[in-house]
């Protein structure tokens, strides 16, 4: 378990560090209250792995698909408004867990912690002050 205390300017550096586990995790899991910066962190690391599009939150979409110029894939999923994992199944989302050459980076991912059993980095934010925060990170 690492633990990473950073501010804004310094967001780029646990950006590179997220970078360098993506080899051993293909999900990644964003836990923290509400305005911890869980979007901005993703847009930032999407930004990194080649993605030109705008990425918003899929706060109503639940599910965001994006590639890059390497053709690789990355999923944003919200899943704050899903309420069991029997949802998330029938929707079918499950099938975007664990493709190859694709990773998955998903907010409010408690209902899923039944299926997500390997390959997995799980990334919680907590304020430490107004401009500062903290993630734990810890790989499964």
């Amino acid at each position: 378990m690492e633990k990473i205390t950073y501010s804004l300017t310094t967001l780029p550096t646990v950006v590179e560090h997220l970078i360098t586990l993506m080899p051993d995790c293909a999900v990644f899991t964003f836990v923290g209250p509400l305005g911890a910066g869980k979007t901005t962190l993703i847009k930032q690391l999407l930004a990194r792995c080649g993605v030109k599009e705008v990425v918003m939150s899929p706060t109503f979409t639940y599910v965001a698909t994006y590639t890059n110029d390497r053709g690789q894939t990355f999923y944003h999923f919200d899943l704050y408004r899903f309420k069991t994992l029997h949802d998330f199944m029938q929707a079918g989302f499950d099938e975007y867990l664990y493709v190859p050459d694709s990773w998955a980076f998903i907010e409010w991912p408690e209902i899923l912690k039944p299926i997500l059993t390997h390959n997995v980095c799980a990334v919680t934010i907590d304020y430490v002050s107004e401009d500062l925060r903290m993630i734990t990170i810890d790989k499964k």
